[in-house]
């Protein structure tokens, strides 16, 4: 087992009440879950996120934490937070890092991989609104 180590799970859903498609806007939310899969306790620091839409729209967001906290996980804990974000097309994606520091002072860095955020129709669950273009 690395002694460095956070995994990180993404769920990604589609807010329809928080959207308004006719005027481009598409609104998700994420639950993230940081588990400290290494053998020492480390606090997360700071993100590092890239948000993506289908017509490559990028956007780079940084910040120390995550809502507002910097959390401190012993081995085997694990942190969840939700947050969201809004797109300008019903499909896109996000990926990033998070920067971290172990209680011996040796920073490192957890990728978050890319995840998929697609605005589905609300009267057919498994639809996409419009055809998924990423690149």
């Amino acid at each position: 087992m690395p002694k460095y180590q956070f995994e990180v799970e993404a769920q990604p859903e589609y807010l329809p009440r928080q959207s308004s498609p006719e005027a481009g806007v598409f609104s998700f939310s994420y639950t993230i879950t940081i588990t400290n899969t290494g053998d020492i306790a480390a606090q997360l620091v700071s993100r590092h996120w890239i948000v993506s839409d289908a017509q490559g729209h990028t956007e780079e967001v940084k910040g120390l934490g995550v809502v507002g906290q910097q959390p401190l996980l012993k081995p085997g804990e694990a942190f969840q937070y939700s947050s969201g974000c809004q797109l300008r097309t019903p499909s896109g994606t996000m990926h990033g890092s998070f920067h971290c520091v172990a209680d011996d002072g040796e920073a490192f860095t957890c990728p978050i991989a890319l995840f998929v955020l697609e605005a589905l129709d609300p009267g057919e669950p498994h639809q996409p609104l419009s055809a998924r273009v990423l690149h």
